[in-house]
């Protein structure tokens, strides 16, 4: 078990079959993803017990394990842990519930760089939000980088990886969340929509946005005015903006209810 180099060298790499294995059996080590040559033979019970643990599998060529183990000791199986272990949807709302709050959730669509996935998690703990969701594939994980970026946050908000963003989005919304895609085409200004309900927020990734099969499932969309020549904000820089609204719309109610009650 060693810190590899190559472009993940960022990340915290385990690999060799004992070392896998045994982190695997602990659980104590969060592991982001798997890469195997191949899933037969002496592969096969570690990619039995990943999978029943949900740790996704990838099957790749000797070549791309070399890169990331220079001194090529990997033995064909090379794991990514993760900083922090994931939560589940119904962990994330039953927090929420025991707040006693209305959701507040972020939800990001293939964010890739890490210093981002980390400035959110900054934001959304910041603005007290419930919990944060990301794609299991093309997109950042808790790392060591993720985790510094944070700036410690990661300690303190849930994070739940999903495999189909989709269908997340729609089980969110029969838990009765109202779900706003946050995007530069909308027609509506997030200043003009009631945020104080149950609420995820969606925002997409570096370059392309939200793409269109995940935004076809939100129940709205909105947008930030944006003043200059800039078409779009960078995803934590919208995620601020957003979420402090939301912030403060409730807190306006909570205020209104304070004087009422006096």
């Amino acid at each position: 078990m060693a810190p590899a180099g190559g472009s993940d060298k960022d990340q915290e790499i385990l690999y060799g079959l004992h070392a896998v294995r045994e982190a695997l059996k602990a659980g104590s080590r969060p592991l982001q993803r798997l890469l195997v040559i191949r899933t037969d033979k002496q592969f096969a019970d570690l990619v039995q017990l990943a999978r029943s643990l949900r740790v996704p599998v990838h099957i790749q060529p000797s070549a791309s394990l070399d890169r990331l183990v220079p001194d090529g000791r990997h033995q064909g199986i090379v794991a990514f842990a993760a900083a922090k272990s994931y939560q589940t949807e119904e962990s994330i709302l039953a927090r929420a519930t025991q707040r006693n709050e209305p959701p507040l959730l972020v939800i990001l669509d293939g964010v890739e760089d890490p210093h981002n996935l980390g400035a959110v998690l900054r934001t959304a703990e910041g603005a007290g939000a419930h919990g944060v969701f990301i794609p299991e594939r093309r997109a950042a994980g808790l790392t060591s980088v993720v985790a510094k970026a944070s700036a410690g946050a990661i300690d303190h908000i849930p994070v739940a990886r999903v495999t189909n963003m989709s269908r997340s989005i729609e089980s969110l919304k029969t838990a009765g969340v109202w779900i706003y895609g946050v995007t530069p085409s909308a027609e509506k200004l997030y200043t003009d929509v009631d945020l104080r309900g149950p609420v995820g927020l969606v925002l997409g990734g570096e370059g392309t946005g939200i793409r269109p099969g995940v935004l076809q499932h939100c129940d709205e969309c909105v947008r930030i005015s944006l003043g200059g020549q800039v078409e779009s904000l960078n995803v934590s820089a919208a995620a601020a903006i957003v979420l402090f609204e939301v912030v403060r719309q409730r807190r306006a109610t909570q205020d209104r209810s304070d004087s009422s009650g006096s």
